[in-house]
């Protein structure tokens, strides 16, 4: 295993796996476009990128039966589920909670999907072609996004199935934080997508497995508390967690939830997934230094 690890000075905060993300209605089913502001495609003007399939969407009266078909499908699925919600230990589907139905920017999620808007010479343009799908497959390499207290990085690594943890990164890109000026949730559909926003206007819609550990640090400002100003009950805590975890754990993260906790947080370099990147090895404790059992976490002492 190699890992990427920044340079000393420099906090690691999150690792997860990322893409560019993939178009769920039904119009754009399966694909992604790369924009310029004027809506151009613009994927054979990107500097070394290899080629890659030209999607056209499917026009309204061809997903009009397509449409008919599945909401028959659906109807019936829907009856089947009801009997069988109707006996006795019967267990129905659940979904994640995070998706929604309806699109709020249908230009965008239904008649198009970009997931590149970038004019000439801008940041989004100089991100790397691994994070297309269509041009690396995730069943032989994989692509991962590292947020630290001074830069996003983007990672990648050769895939073998069944080897988690066969891991030798190799550095695609990186940008300083302060390139970015916002981070937005995106939840049409599945709910993994996410849109990042850089100063000079261009921006990428990107998909992970794991959004919400990925984007909370870029969301919220690093601003961790050192462990010389917890009281000694909270450092002991702190350090008594860390040190129950991976040989190589990392100085433990601590932030202050806005319910009065202490939500504890710890990285390794041994922990790294190749499908879902950092274990998530947290714990919450209390102004005391007690660490709070799950049953009595506020919702946002949970980490997703």
């Amino acid at each position: 295993m190699s890992v990427w690890w920044p340079e000393s000075g420099e906090t690691l905060i999150a690792r997860a796996p990322l893409t560019f993300a993939t178009g769920a209605a039904t119009q754009v089913k399966g694909m992604r476009w790369f924009r310029d502001t004027e809506r151009h495609d613009i994927q054979n003007e990107l500097e070394g990128w290899p080629e890659a399939p030209a999607y056209t969407a499917h026009s309204a009266g061809s997903t009009a039966g397509r449409n008919t078909v599945k909401g028959a499908a659906m109807a019936l699925g829907v009856a089947v589920m009801g009997i069988l919600s109707s006996q006795a230990g019967s267990v129905g589907p659940g979904r994640s909670g995070k998706g929604a139905d309806t699109s709020h920017d249908r230009a965008d999620e239904v008649d198009d999907f970009p997931v590149m808007w970038a004019a000439p010479g801008t940041i989004a343009r100089t991100l790397p072609w691994q994070l297309d799908p269509a041009r690396s497959s995730q069943d032989r390499y994989r692509t991962h996004a590292v947020i630290t207290d001074r830069r996003l990085v983007i990672v990648g690594f050769p895939y073998v199935k069944g080897d988690e943890k066969r891991i030798t990164d190799e550095l695609l890109w990186e940008t300083p934080r302060s390139s970015i000026e916002r981070v937005e949730l995106r939840d049409f559909k599945i709910g993994n997508d996410a849109k990042i926003a850089f100063t000079d206007g261009s921006w990428i819609r990107v998909s992970s497995i794991k959004r919400e550990r990925l984007t909370r640090y870029l969301i919220e400002p690093p601003e961790f508390i050192p462990l010389e100003s917890l009281t000694p009950a909270q450092r002991t805590t702190a350090e008594k967690f860390a040190a129950a975890q991976a040989s190589d754990a990392r100085t433990p993260l601590i932030k202050r939830n806005p319910c009065g906790c202490f939500r504890i947080e710890v990285l390794a370099p041994s922990t790294v997934h190749a499908s879902f990147g950092h274990s998530g090895l947290n714990t919450v404790m209390d102004e005391k230094g007690t660490e709070v059992p799950l049953t009595q976490y506020h919702q946002e002492d949970f980490l997703t």
